[in-house]
């Protein structure tokens, strides 16, 4: 207990607590470095859940050690982090076995469905996703991609490098 008063103590540890897991944070992000928090892999998007929360749990701790503790999670998932990215950067099969390719939705103009079904993705979505590209016709649509986080990538123009779909699982009737 900081103070006597209970509602005062309750808003004062509340306030320390969870600034103190926020300065927590910002020191391992900048020792673990920019991609902390990046979305760029299932695990990226696992990593942001978590912390946040654990930064509720650490602001509702009622004792020092529960409050240790989160603090310590929250390494140990900074360190988890940049180990599966050290694995993944160092071995193929690595990166095979824990990422999910990126799967392609639309080729040319014309909905894969396919992979939609596979990926249940509605056509509904996908079109949304077109419009927030800001694409005024399907045929300019030379490929949409549900990546790896969940996102959607639209490319589309009147040229596509083929470079920009390796990787992406493209279904077999596509």
């Amino acid at each position: 207990m900081f103070v006597d008063d209970q509602i005062i103590d309750l808003g004062l540890r509340a306030f320390c607590l969870a600034a103190a897991a926020m300065v927590w944070i910002v020191l391992l992000v900048r020792i673990n470095g920019l991609r902390s928090f990046s979305k760029m892999t299932n695990f990226d998007f696992v990593m942001t859940v978590a912390i946040g929360s654990l930064l509720a749990g650490a602001s509702q701790s009622t004792e020092w050690t529960a409050f240790l503790q989160t603090l310590l999670a929250m390494a140990t998932l900074f360190f988890v982090q940049w180990l599966t990215a050290r694995l993944r950067k160092a071995s193929d099969t690595f990166e095979e076995v824990a990422q999910n390719s990126p799967v392609l939705l639309m080729r040319d103009g014309e909905f894969l469905y396919d992979a939609l079904d596979s990926s249940r993705v509605a056509k509904s979505d996908l079109i949304a996703k077109l419009r927030e590209a800001n694409v005024l016709s399907f045929d300019q649509v030379r490929a949409a991609v549900l990546e790896t986080t969940g996102d959607m990538s639209i490319l589309h123009g009147s040229h596509l490098d083929e470079a920009l779909l390796s990787g992406v699982r493209k279904p077999a009737s596509g």
